[in-house]
């Protein structure tokens, strides 16, 4: 099973968390190193930045990240949820889900949808590099 590394400032990707039961999740701040795949998921602070923890986090394990999903506002136009474009671009990894806010339903269902399809790509180029 994929595990879901998360930051949250304000509480709304913690939210959104607590609405996904399938996958072992922690905070940013509550894992030191992670040496199997990842799904991050991140909230985007000033115009479509990517929040210093989560860049900090990305410095020591990057390297596992195979997918990223953002919080952030559409009052922002087009900068809504930007960290997960330039997560997406530094990492070459593909956006999972951007969703406002805490999220709906609708956005939780999607989000599983594409964890599912990631994850299946992931498993299936390291099985053809092995």
């Amino acid at each position: 099973m994929v595990q879901v590394i998360f930051d949250s400032k304000t509480g709304n990707v913690r939210r959104f968390m607590e609405k996904i039961e399938h996958y072992s999740k922690e905070h940013v701040d509550e894992v030191e190193d992670i040496n199997s795949p990842f799904i991050l998921v991140t909230y985007t602070t000033n115009f479509g930045e990517v929040p210093q923890s989560t860049k900090d986090f990305l410095d020591k394990n990057g390297k596992h990240l195979i997918g990223v999903a953002a919080s952030g506002n559409k009052n922002w136009g087009e900068f809504f949820a930007g960290s997960a474009d330039r997560i997406s671009r530094s990492y070459q990894v593909p956006i999972i889900h951007k969703f406002e806010l805490s999220g709906t339903a609708k956005d939780v269902d999607l989000f599983n949808q594409e964890v599912e399809k990631v994850v299946t790509e992931s498993s299936a180029k390291m099985d053809t590099v092995k």
